[in-house]
């Protein structure tokens, strides 16, 4: 477990002091000032900051140095990979949106696919940007091949076109392909590509025609890249292989098994590089042995649940993680037997089981040990928090309609209407509904939203312990204590590593097809049996516990 360096300062002030920069390594995010929290509580960190943002598409620059696309933070970034040192080339705030792959010209210029906008625009080395497709839904692989520029969807019913860098009409290469990812072209000419949704790699000349089947029953492949011999290294996003096949005879061997969630490859030399979307990068060394060069972190966290044993369940949007005694374990992800979908509100239920609402409007029970979920009411749009009442009644906000809405036995009804992209809600002990919109925290009584607090800025997670509720402010960083009844407000934690980083306005990352709607972060928060309070520290990638002393 990694914790903040506390100090002793003044005790009608704070008690404990998070230092920027005194962290379980690097984290991707700078905070302007020293986290800190009020006198009767300590600040830790339940996991540790990642390094990236998530990791997607995988190219080599000319430098020798990784060029890693990171969907979620709109960003570009370069990694030196002895050091593991990262640079943003494009980031966050920038003129690409959502670039799911990437690869460069002779020039130099990044040309890369926004997933989120369906689209393909190029970065040159001057930081201009100009879109070169447009109408390209799920836009995802992209290659060079002796000029000639390629890409892909990746949805069903796919194309694979080469596009024209004059504004002249792309030519399609072939067309109704189900879901294609990170491809190159081969030694013989012929473009190699994954199929995700028949779990298969095919080919195809450049000039079109019928594809061919290369290879088949594989783990879920999401990359196909060629090394120096002219055989297909390829990662499996659900099985976690890296495996190398030979194109001609199709014999195959295991180079490593990473776990869940491989994305793309890249090679440095003979060097074989492996990105995880969850921001992880790992040399292949050979004999199934790996190096880590950026490991393996979370994407934001959204929701945050806690179960009675004290079990955490941390939404992280394409992966759910429980997270105990410090340790995370996978416990399900979007292309697993079961899962609901993309991540983002949760709740306990029973042991085991969690109430979750996902990116494409769905409120489901989750049983991710059993690999079963079951949807409890749909057709919503940008579900966030979720909280379940004692008489079972799952209660949930929909941000885009400002509607409060409680499911129970099959039934929907609307508790409130009207609000302000709300975001958190909790349950007090005496059955009050309470919300978290923008700017204030309210109540639901007879349909109505009545002020509880106000003065807020951006409250996002909401949680209610005894007679309090706790509230995490994404614009201002902390996290306060509210008295509902004295309708009064305590700041209990400051300079917390939530919400955008200072100056940034973050690009609004819309969905991916039908495999997760808009991507808007959600700070939430929960609190455990113990009376310790789970904070996502989505700036970092990192969970943070606040513990009364």
């Amino acid at each position: 477990m990694g914790r903040f360096r506390v100090s002793r300062i003044s005790r009608d002030q704070v008690a404990a002091r998070i230092r920027p920069g005194v962290t379980d390594g690097p984290s991707r995010y700078t905070a302007p000032a020293a986290a800190t929290a009020a006198e009767g509580w300590t600040l830790s960190r339940a996991t540790p900051p990642s390094r990236l943002y998530g990791a997607n598409g995988l190219r080599t620059g000319r430098n020798g140095r990784l060029y890693v696309a990171q969907v979620t933070a709109s960003q570009i970034s370069a990694v030196d990979i002895e050091s593991g040192a990262v640079e943003a080339i494009s980031p966050m705030g920038g003129g690409i949106v959502a670039p799911d792959d990437i690869v460069f010209d002779d020039a130099g210029n990044i040309f890369a696919t926004e997933i989120t906008l369906g689209q393909v625009s190029m970065l040159a080395p001057d930081g201009t940007v100009r879109i070169i497709q447009g109408d390209m839904p799920v836009a995802n692989p992209i290659t060079m091949y002796q000029g000639r520029l390629i890409a892909g969807e990746c949805r069903i019913g796919a194309r694979i076109m080469e596009l024209s860098l004059d504004g002249s009409a792309p030519r399609v290469i072939l067309d109704n392909v189900p879901m294609a990812n990170a491809f190159e072209v081969g030694p013989d000419g012929k473009l190699y590509f994954p199929v995700m949704g028949t779990n298969e790699i095919w080919r195809v000349s450049l000039d079109g025609g019928a594809p061919e089947v290369v290879a088949g029953n594989l783990g879920v492949p999401d990359s196909v890249k060629f090394d120096s011999r002219g055989w297909i290294v390829t990662t499996q996003v659900a099985s976690g292989e890296v495996l190398r096949i030979d194109p001609v005879s199709g014999s195959r061997e295991v180079l490593a098994q990473l776990g869940p969630g491989l994305d793309n490859v890249s090679f440095v030399g003979d060097r074989i590089f492996v990105s995880s979307i969850p921001g992880e990068i790992t040399e292949i060394l050979g004999g199934g042995q790996v190096r880590p060069v950026i490991p393996r972190g979370l994407q934001w966290p959204l929701g945050l649940a806690c179960g009675a044993d004290g079990t955490i369940f941390v939404a992280d949007g394409a992966f759910g993680y429980t997270l105990s005694d410090c340790a995370l374990t996978l416990a399900g992800m979007i292309f697993y037997p079961g899962s609901p979908g993309y991540l983002r509100g949760v709740v306990a239920a029973a042991a085991g089981e969690w109430i979750v609402t996902t990116g494409l409007g769905a409120v489901a029970r989750y049983r991710p040990g059993a690999g079963e979920s079951e949807v409890l009411a749909t057709g919503y749009d940008q579900l966030m928090g979720v909280d379940l009442a004692r008489d079972g009644a799952v209660v949930f906000v929909e941000y885009a309609t400002g509607r409060v809405l409680s499911a129970k036995d099959g039934d929907v009804t609307v508790l409130a209407s009207g609000l302000d992209k709300p975001m958190g809600v909790a349950i007090g002990a005496d059955g009050t509904v309470y919300v978290a919109e923008a700017g204030r925290v309210v109540k639901i009584e007879g349909g109505k939203a009545q002020t509880v607090v106000d003065n807020l800025a951006r409250p996002q997670g909401l949680a209610a312990s005894g007679d309090r509720l706790f509230v995490v402010d994404s614009v201002a960083k902390t996290v306060s204590e509210i008295d509902p009844v004295a309708r009064t407000t305590r700041v209990i934690a400051t300079n917390l590593p939530v919400g955008a980083p200072a100056g940034v306005t973050p690009r609004f990352l819309g969905a991916i097809g039908d495999m997760a709607g808009p991507m808007i972060p959600f700070a939430d928060i929960a609190v455990a049996p113990d009376g310790t309070l789970y904070v996502s520290g989505d700036a970092e990638g990192s969970v943070i516990a606040l513990r009364a002393v």
